[in-house]
């Protein structure tokens, strides 16, 4: 008779302070650049990690209204998130998890855990690359209808080419 131990992961979730900013940024670097070489340019890819991912800019969005998460896998950070409440719904910034970790129901998790960290009655919207298949079908998953396309400038002659989504209120 054969015998297989399975060593069982420790998935946890935490809401992140200023002393987690060192962690989101370099988290932000590694799936940033593991993820979207295949969609985005890299040097795009550096522009938005140093004007959204760095540490200030991470900083000033948490001295705003944006309210950040971190999940860890076996206490390695794996994930974050930020959402921020916005004019009737919230606006979920940032979901990102890593690359290694995907389809392993860690996304799932995670994001189940930062709804119950907002009010329910209140719809969520975001905005996902239009060649993210990944996160689009995984926001589908989740509830997430394409409410509209859009175009954005965001400096330095760079676009986000997005679909704005959105997941009703509860």
């Amino acid at each position: 008779m054969q015998f297989f131990i399975f060593e069982t992961m420790s998935l946890s979730f935490k809401p992140a302070t200023e002393k987690d900013i060192p962690v989101i940024s370099q988290l932000a670097n590694k799936i940033w650049h593991e993820h979207y070489p295949d969609i985005i340019s890299v040097e795009q890819i550096d522009f938005m990690l140093e004007n959204r991912y760095s540490e200030a800019a991470i900083e000033k969005q948490m001295a705003g209204d944006e309210k950040f998460y971190l999940a860890y896998l076996d206490e390695l950070p794996v994930a974050y998130a930020s959402i921020e409440l916005k004019e009737g719904y919230y606006y979920l910034h940032k979901f990102y998890v890593d690359v290694a970790k995907h389809q392993g129901g860690i996304g799932k998790q995670f994001f189940n855990y930062v709804l119950v960290q907002i009010d329910a009655s209140k719809s969520i919207r975001l905005q996902v690359n239009r060649q993210n298949f990944k996160a689009i079908n995984f926001y589908f998953k989740m509830g997430f209808t394409i409410e509209r396309v859009g175009d954005f400038d965001i400096g330095g002659g760079y676009f986000m080419n997005d679909f704005v989504m959105k997941r009703n209120a509860m």
